[in-house]
């Protein structure tokens, strides 16, 4: 038998010895009360792993009890005992959340069997809020690295929507870092604790997307052997980040638009709707104000999926992070690979706040990770770059052209935001385009703004 910390409440003094000493020949450790409220003295003073308690005590009820206890003390089981069987207390006590309810007397060979798999249920709840504890951390806001105010801005926005049921969609190029907000804002929402289900939708063919997405029942097509759950049914309850959906074919855009709508969705080849109750996040580097002018994607849905939206800036556009985020991954396959490097030269770090980063985070990543194979000393020097960034890459943008038509667009657009003080909601509204755009606009023009 596993080991653990047993709890008896009992008012009867030598049923409790008996049982206690009974439970210690197991090698258990075992605790004695004799009301409700000596036992929950002891439950807030120790590592209880499972009670056994008698229905009726001088001080309340074990069924009332139960209830209290899976309140206060979730990953503690109890087992009930009482002298005369009662079917109603029973139901009631199982609703509560007792792990059993048995007679006194006539089921006392059953005991240390239950007890056993009673310790199971309670180790394997403990292993698995310990893996929940890790995730969460591991995808903290605090992870996020980076003190530019366009990176600060986005995560200040994802923290205030984070504890709330809205939509979220992200926008950004593609190595932005979508998924590790997704994965932030869930686990700082009050679903933290339920499934997080990552989809890229450009990933599979409109049919085999539909199949993924909503599930199948068997015969529904040729290979349909066996009824399959989609992934919006295995995100009840929790959340389901749709990375790139601009890429969702239009006809499964009116399906997903339906669970957003109703909560329901229908299986490939079922008639029966099936209920979820699921937040979605979705991301895309397309714009798709202009993707739903050009008849790509669905209007309705896109004003569905727009409830609360996210700009993830481009790393080109926050260079003085990609310092500390060149470190940490320095750090990181340094440790994967068993070296001992601990810094990069002048000369490494100039060329990468050079480059362009068209690839984002993600193309540092993968630089950074070529690099650490490549070094054979304690710091990563210009020799472990790429030969194309072995180059310098400055180069000047030239005079701005009074009759250049970007360049007469790239004034506007500063005197709006200049005149907005960097509210970017008023200046797209006065501008006359579009959120997504003018975040492009700001890119494309590497515009600064008062905050």
């Amino acid at each position: 038998m596993s080991t653990g910390i047993v709890l008896i409440i009992d008012d009867e003094e030598k049923l409790r010895t008996l049982l206690a000493r009974i439970i210690r020949l197991e090698g258990l450790t075992v605790l004695e009360a004799d009301t409700v409220k000596a036992g929950n003295k002891l439950l807030d003073k120790g590592d209880i792993d499972v009670v056994l308690c008698d229905v009726k005590l001088p001080d309340g009820n074990g069924v009332d009890f139960v209830r209290d206890l899976k309140v206060k003390h979730p990953l503690v089981e109890a087992i009930l005992l009482t002298a005369y069987g009662n079917i109603a207390d029973g139901v009631t006590a199982m609703k509560n959340g007792a792990f059993d309810y048995i007679t006194k007397g006539d089921d006392n060979d059953k005991i240390i069997p239950l007890l056993s798999r009673a310790l199971e249920k309670v180790q394997l709840q403990k292993r698995v809020s310990q893996l929940e504890q890790k995730v969460g951390k591991r995808y903290t806001f605090e992870t996020i690295l980076g003190h530019s105010p366009l990176i600060e801005e986005a995560v200040a926005m994802a923290r205030k929507v984070a504890p709330t049921e809205a939509t979220v969609l992200l926008l950004g190029e593609t190595g932005t870092g979508k998924e590790v907000f997704a994965q932030a804002i869930h686990y700082a929402s009050k679903r933290a604790t339920k499934p997080f289900i990552p989809l890229n939708c450009s990933a599979f063919s409109k049919d085999l997307l539909e199949s993924e997405l909503f599930g199948h029942k068997a015969g529904s097509f040729t290979s349909a052997t066996r009824d399959k759950k989609g992934l919006i049914e295995e995100a009840n309850t929790g959340t389901l980040f749709l990375d790139e959906i601009g890429e969702m074919h239009i006809d499964l855009q009116a399906k997903l638009l339906r669970v957003l709508e109703t909560s329901e969705f229908l299986r490939v080849g079922e008639t029966k709707p099936t209920r979820v109750n699921v937040r979605v996040i979705a991301a895309t580097n397309r714009d798709l104000e202009q993707e739903v002018n050009d008849g790509k994607f669905r209007d309705d849905l896109f004003y569905r999926l727009n409830v609360f939206s996210i700009f993830l800036p481009s790393l080109r556009d926050r260079k003085k992070d990609i310092p500390a985020i060149a470190e940490f991954y320095l750090q990181l396959f340094s440790n994967k690979g068993n070296k001992h490097i601990d810094s990069m030269s002048k000369e490494f770090l100039d060329r990468l706040q050079q480059h362009e980063w068209k690839g984002n985070i993600r193309e540092l990543k993968n630089i950074i990770e070529r690099a650490v194979i490549l070094a054979d000393d304690h710091q990563l020097t210009l020799e472990n770059l790429p030969a194309d960034l072995q180059v310098s890459s400055n180069r000047s943008s030239g005079p701005i052209s009074a009759f250049d038509l970007a360049s007469v667009e790239k004034l506007h657009i500063q005197r709006v935001l200049n005149h907005t003080r960097g509210n970017k909601t008023e200046a797209a509204r006065l501008l006359n385009i579009g959120l997504t755009t003018l975040y492009r606009k700001i890119e494309e023009y590497k515009l600064n703004y008062e905050a």
